[in-house]
């Protein structure tokens, strides 16, 4: 996480402003700010914790999305897998409304993060809509990584291969499908819940 420092501040006219900025309604402040590091040796986590896991989220504004559902929740850090959105995209950093300063956040690929939950002892409950149970008879087992999938593919084979448990959402209206930042809202607040 950051440890920024305002260095200098400049106002700009409506037009600069709406030019550099690049939305439709833009808020009325723009920052620059340097990147830091999101390695997972960097990501302190405590005993019994819950971490999100995040595979190849397509869209900026989900990815956003999901780190301030992450933050809202509580979520000790967010594991963002085989990004293929920048963590840092202006729309990741928009749709997050501030929450990417505030969440633990690391970038892997999934191997690496595998590694590094199972390493810490957290049990990987993958969410998919064949689980094999609904995802309020999971039992909290202590600490826990939620692993989420892209908005196109689902989780990867690798994910299903090394679970300990698959849970899905079930859907009785006739919609077969949630946004990728719901679900994992959805099944997040209900562990944070139950810690």
């Amino acid at each position: 996480m950051p440890n920024s420092v305002a260095r200098a501040c400049t106002r700009v006219g409506r037009s600069v402003f709406a030019a550099i900025s690049g939305h439709v309604r833009p808020d009325g402040l723009i920052a620059v700010v340097e990147r830091w590091s999101t390695s997972l040796a960097r990501v302190r986590i405590p005993d019994r914790p819950l971490v999100l896991v995040a595979e190849s989220i397509e869209r900026p504004g989900n990815l956003g999305t999901i780190v301030r559902t992450a933050c809202a929740a509580g979520a000790d850090a967010l594991v963002v897998c085989d990004p293929v959105t920048d963590p840092f995209h202006r729309d990741t950093v928009r749709g997050s409304a501030g929450a990417l300063f505030e969440v633990q956040l690391a970038t892997a690929t999934a191997e690496a993060a595998i590694e590094w939950l199972r390493g810490r002892a957290l049990r990987l409950v993958v969410t998919s809509p064949s689980g094999n149970c609904a995802y309020w008879d999971l039992d909290w087992p202590g600490g826990v990584a939620l692993v989420v999938g892209s908005e196109r593919h689902g989780l990867t084979q690798r994910w299903f291969d090394v679970a300990d448990e698959v849970v899905s959402i079930p859907m009785p209206g006739p919609a077969d499908s949630l946004n990728v930042a719901v679900a994992a809202g959805i099944v997040l607040f209900d562990l944070a819940r139950r810690r």
